[in-house]
């Protein structure tokens, strides 16, 4: 399946908190949009791999995401080298997108940057013909670079370079991030607390999102910082 969007997550929910009202106005707009989870999570405090994987398929119902696939990656572990590389590579090539999201340049937790840095130097390789990967079905992959690249903002502020409208799709985004119920805010969970699992957190994403909003002037915003400059043809393409 050829994509217009793909989005790359260092960890199932990443992409759901910091880039979900991005791909659910891309889907409402007829693109088709797809998530590619480098790690299953397994290092997190609470739940465990298979219930973080059955909340990953809910979200993806939720958003109406047409394509989810996890690379199985060691969480805090994987490095950006060669073996890693070629896995994001294949996925790139496999699903040929447009426009590559990916984790915060810098972050909180040392994954979205590390991650950050993978995917974005396998877009560049993706390019080379020269580099050999097989897709599922054992045949040779045509390389393939993304035309653009934009790396959403997580737990740390960073400022954007471009904020994406979300007002129309925030609650949706917000009901996807739910679906992660053993990560987040549940009164009835006896699991330990973490950073993200109590009831100020999820204020914390809706303050960000309507920081983000209030920098163009609508109500709910997700921000992105650039590689390159962003240029346009036409002058009211900008709001």
């Amino acid at each position: 399946m050829k994509l217009d969007i793909l989005a790359f997550a260092a960890h199932p929910d990443d992409a759901e908190m910091s880039c979900g009202g991005t791909l659910l106005s891309h889907i409402a707009m007829g693109k088709k949009v797809g998530i590619v989870d480098l790690t299953r999570g397994e290092l997190g405090t609470r739940g465990t791999p298979e219930i973080r994987a059955q909340e990953a398929e809910a979200a993806t119902r939720i958003m109406g995401i047409h394509t989810r696939e996890n690379l199985g990656m060691a969480d805090g572990f994987f490095r950006n080298d060669q073996e890693h590389q070629l896995k994001v590579i294949q996925a790139i090539r496999k699903y040929q997108p447009e426009i590559v999201l990916m984790n915060a340049i810098s972050d909180r937790h040392s994954d979205h940057g590390r991650g950050s840095v993978l995917v974005s130097e396998s877009c560049f390789l993706s390019g080379l013909k020269m580099i050999e990967t097989v897709g599922d079905n054992g045949e040779k992959q045509a390389a393939w670079r993304p035309k653009n690249m934009y790396h959403y903002i997580q737990d740390r502020r960073h400022t954007p370079d471009l904020v994406v409208d979300i007002s129309a799709h925030w609650e949706k985004k917000a009901e996807a991030i739910k679906a992660f119920r053993s990560q987040f805010f549940d009164p009835n969970s006896n699991e330990p607390n973490t950073y993200i699992s109590s009831p100020e957190f999820m204020k914390f994403l809706e303050a960000r999102a309507r920081d983000f909003g209030h920098l163009i002037g609508v109500e709910f915003g997700e921000g992105y910082t650039v590689e390159r400059n962003v240029g346009v043809k036409d002058l009211f393409d900008l709001v």
